[in-house]
């Protein structure tokens, strides 16, 4: 068979299986997820999934057991077992750069030559991190470090500085503060009350060439030096990167580079070296806790059956309500305060990862691919965006993140925010009727004629689906297997859209850019942009003129 004819074959096959998830998608559109409670007694029990301490209720949601069968399908005619396996065993599924997505050898101890790497640096990390703890690694005046100040961006901040929030209630050994921004102020605001003496700073970035970081580097190299009057401040530097030699040359010492590897994605990469503030922060063996709940929830995705496969199921849902109810936003709502981060960190994730609209092999995908992540902690979002996830136009699906209890937690105050977390999620999807609204307002004292016309005001039509996400409680072995959960649905996604979830070239074009701007801004003639960027341009060099002529 010719090439053409292998291509038109795979086009009339993914319209085929499209069409019958479409007329699935179609019967269970205008069903009642109350009316589905009520025909099967048992589907809170057949929809409810759990592995590494995680459990998934996915009953609340517009699918039924033959919608699932259709999906599950289309996830064996994309080889999701096999491509799982490739995943697990380091093949180089990252086909634009050609290499290996191996961040779960930093957990798991395969494959055997990527796991020996990342075990050798982890004792390293270790060694270095028990030194520090007991004094014997310190500052430039011989006092012991207490705070660490992390410098990176992208994945090496939003992954450590969502890891720091969300064990905030775990014994902390350092303070620990986070810098990302080129915005002055960032790194300003982590200095402020910062001790030059006790200070360590983190210097995370891959190539070492990032400008953000390398800009608040300098920055805080300045800071120490103004302070050390001559001493010698090394010892307040630890890099991780793969480029340890550009590193040396910033003055960071030898001993205190830690390697990270092209086969680690920086989106991915807290688990490596990049995670070192963490382990400052919480110790060794808290660290050690988050990969192994992390690995725990690898051996279930690796080993599980599709259909009881907790990523499988959270990414089918997603295509499910992406590509055949035209939801094209996806909120995650975490009802604890710690994981208030947990949003920020999974719109990286998810949409670094899988906002592509090419397939692996260059072709434009046939349909959506990444939604827009969004949300906020609970109980907050009850008092802003849940009006539109109730009320609004759009189908919003809502992952409802729920630790049981906090032992941290003051009393009163764990069964009021459990209580809220399952009540949105209800109320989200049997809504409130005209005949209950117009109820309320009579019931308030309105005449039936003033009811009868606020009444559709107070209607909210439900039906919106949501998963709720529970744990006993948020320690570092949950918190893992949590965000490991994450990583691999959006892998499943990426599998059925057939894109490579591990490239991130839209990332560069910015960057790119910005060096010619930067030298228009400092009066560069040649270059010339469209008319709006000219304006601004000249209006930010007639500012600073006028800033510097006012200091002469």
């Amino acid at each position: 068979m010719n090439e053409c004819h292998e291509e038109s074959d795979r086009a009339s096959s993914r319209l085929t299986e499209q069409g019958a998830i479409a007329r699935e998608a179609g019967r269970l559109r205008t069903a009642s997820l109350e009316q589905l409670f009520e025909a099967d007694p048992e589907r809170a029990t057949r929809f409810t999934f759990s592995a590494a301490g995680i459990t998934l209720d996915m009953s609340k949601n517009l699918i039924d057991a033959q919608a699932l069968r259709q999906l599950m399908d289309l996830a064996s005619r994309r080889q999701m077992a096999e491509r799982i396996r490739e995943l697990i065993a380091g093949a180089p599924v990252n086909n634009t750069e050609g290499r290996a997505a191996a961040h779960t050898a930093l957990r798991l101890s395969e494959p055997v030559e990527f796991a020996a790497m990342a075990r050798s640096v982890s004792e390293r990390i270790d060694d270095y991190v028990r030194r520090v703890h007991s004094g014997n690694r310190c500052g430039y005046s011989g006092r012991p470090f207490t705070r660490v100040v992390n410098i990176g961006i992208g994945g090496s901040d939003l992954g450590p500085k969502m890891v720091a929030s969300a064990l905030q209630a775990h014994t902390a050994h350092l303070d620990t503060r986070f810098v990302s921004n080129v915005d002055g102020a960032d790194i300003a605001t982590a200095l402020a009350d910062s001790d030059p003496e006790t200070t360590l700073f983190v210097l995370a970035s891959k190539t070492f060439t990032t400008q953000e970081t390398l800009r608040n580097a300098q920055t805080a190299r300045s800071w120490l030096r103004g302070a050390a009057g001559g001493r010698d401040i090394d010892s307040h530097f630890v890099a991780v990167t793969a480029a340890p030699e550009r590193a040396g040359e910033f003055g960071v010492a030898p001993d205190q580079v830690f390697p990270m590897w092209d086969w680690v994605g920086g989106r991915y990469s807290f688990w490596s070296a990049i995670g070192i503030s963490i382990a400052l922060r919480f110790g060794c063996e808290a660290f050690a806790d988050l990969r192994a709940g992390a690995a725990e929830m690898d051996r279930h995705f690796a080993d599980t059956p599709l259909e009881r496969n907790l990523p499988v199921l959270m990414g089918l849902l997603g295509v499910w309500y992406g590509n055949f109810f035209g939801a094209q936003t996806q909120a995650i709502i975490p009802y604890a305060h710690n994981l208030r981060l947990l949003p920020s960190y999974l719109q990286q994730l998810e949409m670094e990862s899988n906002g592509k609209s090419v397939t692996r092999d260059g072709k434009p995908v046939a349909g959506a691919t990444a939604p827009v992540i969004w949300g906020d902690a609970g109980t907050n979002g009850q008092h802003s965006f849940h009006q539109l996830l109730h009320q609004g136009t759009h189908l919003i699906p809502v992952d409802f993140i729920l630790p049981l209890t906090n032992p941290a937690s003051p009393e009163g105050h764990q069964p009021l925010l459990v209580a809220n977390c399952l009540a949105q999620s209800r109320s989200l999807m049997t809504g409130k009727d005209l005949a209950q609204a117009k109820r309320e307002f009579i019931d308030s004292g309105c005449s039936d004629a003033e009811a009868q016309a606020l009444a559709p005001a107070k209607v909210m039509p439900g039906n919106r689906p949501s998963n709720l996400l529970m744990m006993d409680r948020l320690t570092p072995k949950t918190l893992g297997a949590l965000i490991a959960l994450y990583e691999h649905k959006v892998y499943v996604q990426s599998v059925i859209w057939d894109i490579n979830a591990f490239d991130q070239w839209g990332v560069e074009l910015g960057k790119q850019l910005c060096g010619d701007v930067l030298a228009a801004m400092s009066g560069d003639e040649t270059a010339v942009f469209d008319t709006s960027t000219n304006t601004a341009i000249t209006q930010y060099r007639a500012l600073q003129s006028q800033s510097e002529n006012n200091t002469k």
